[in-house]
């Protein structure tokens, strides 16, 4: 007997393309926050969020409205324990800056570097943390394992890295499926959020 009280989601199959008002919307280093929480579970109720945020409410209220505007997030009622109750859920799981096969306009590209500046000030950020934390690990002061860092080099044709990839992906929504309840719904103890970044390159980028 299936006994999981967690039924996982079925993750979204494509992809939407962000729009210039979405990227300008992830400019803000809080607001690219609330959409990795949001996206890392089923809903979240807006005083809680502002408490695993650290912000205060109305400060809180003013960026899920801008990204409501821009189509990351939505209002929730069908999770409020009552009228007063401000729910918010991800509008999207995944999204992307476009492709070749979903190119962006040419309005768009100043709000996408503007964008992309600010992700890899979040990368250097994170892994500036990790590498802080890895000599306490390493040397035994710090036992419990908060951070993993992969690096390495595959040889593969272009068929076999997308398979690659797309597996991660999959093993990614996997794991996303577990805990995708708020912490007060969800009852585990020890769950954490863990901050992610999959990342590859091919030799001559």
């Amino acid at each position: 007997m299936d006994t999981d009280p967690q039924p996982p989601r079925a993750p979204e199959l494509e992809p939407k393309v962000m729009t210039s008002p979405m990227l300008k919307a992830m400019a803000h280093p809080l607001r690219r926050r609330i959409v990795a929480v949001l996206g890392a579970q089923e809903y979240a109720r807006a005083t809680d969020l502002a408490r695993q945020l650290g912000v205060a409410a109305n400060t809180l209220s003013f960026h899920l409205r801008t990204l409501a505007d821009a189509g990351f997030v939505e209002e929730a009622p069908e999770f409020a324990r009552d009228r007063r109750d401000r729910v918010w859920k991800g509008a999207v799981q995944s999204y992307r800056v476009g492709s070749p096969d979903t190119p962006i306009g040419p309005e768009d590209e100043a709000p996408l570097a503007a964008y992309l500046d600010q992700l890899t000030l979040d990368q250097q950020e994170m892994v500036a943390k990790v590498t802080a934390w890895a000599p306490n690990f390493a040397t035994g002061r710090e036992a419990e394992a908060k951070a993993d860092l992969s690096l390495g080099t595959l040889r593969l044709t272009q068929d076999e890295a997308d398979r690659v990839f797309a597996e991660v992906c999959a093993v990614l929504d996997r794991a996303r499926s577990l805990h995708h309840l708020p912490a007060e719904t969800d009852g585990a103890e020890g769950v954490r959020a863990w901050d992610y970044t999959f990342m590859a390159a091919r030799e001559d980028l």
